[in-house]
């Protein structure tokens, strides 16, 4: 099974994989990253310092995302491993596709690509308003993706709850400002 855990910067997906994975057992993989090469771009997407054209990006992103699948997704979900992943194809749909303007349809033709259709089984995806997100994560080094302002964030929230509406059945929304143990249980409530 693959659960994916989605959602902007500041709404606690690391605190609550911490939480599922004690709880379930399950292998946990970051994106980007997660093998080798996947790390490396990761390297080049979060570097302040450079400045990645939206295109670009996209296609680091999907081809990080296409390593990871080739090298451990697939094999150890082949081999029945549940897998809690942080961040997936939707990152993709709602930040580069909504979040730069891409369009969603073309980041997920190209992540369809990129992935050879593979589709999580269970999307948790914590919902927060944007400036509480970004306040959340205000005392941290900040990445080339969060600084990139206030109108960005609110277009990805905006994508994240169109894709929400669109797939019910795959995504399950949680309210990420509840306190940590709350949104634990509700995790663990829409995984059953």
């Amino acid at each position: 099974m693959l659960i994916t855990v989605e959602g902007l910067d500041g709404a606690g997906k690391t605190t609550l994989i911490a939480g599922l994975s004690a709880a379930l057992d399950a292998l946990v993989l970051r994106e980007p990253g997660g093998v080798e090469v996947s790390e490396r771009i990761r390297t080049l997407l979060k570097d302040p310092a450079l400045a990645i054209d939206p295109r670009a990006e996209a296609l680091l992103y999907a081809a990080a995302r296409a390593q990871l699948v080739a090298e451990e997704l697939r094999p150890l979900l082949d081999a029945g491993t549940t897998v809690l992943l942080d961040r997936f194809v939707d990152s993709s749909l709602a930040y580069q596709g909504a979040g730069r303007g891409l369009g969603v349809e073309q980041i997920r033709a190209l992540n369809e690509f990129a992935t050879g259709g593979l589709r999580p089984d269970r999307t948790l995806l914590l919902r927060i308003d944007p400036a509480e997100g970004l306040a959340r994560i205000a005392d941290r080094p900040s990445d080339r993706l969060e600084r990139s302002g206030q109108a960005f964030f609110a277009a990805i929230a905006e994508a994240y709850d169109a894709l929400a509406a669109a797939e019910p059945d795959r995504i399950a929304v949680i309210d990420a400002s509840q306190p940590p143990d709350a949104v634990l249980a509700d995790a663990l409530a829409a995984l059953q």
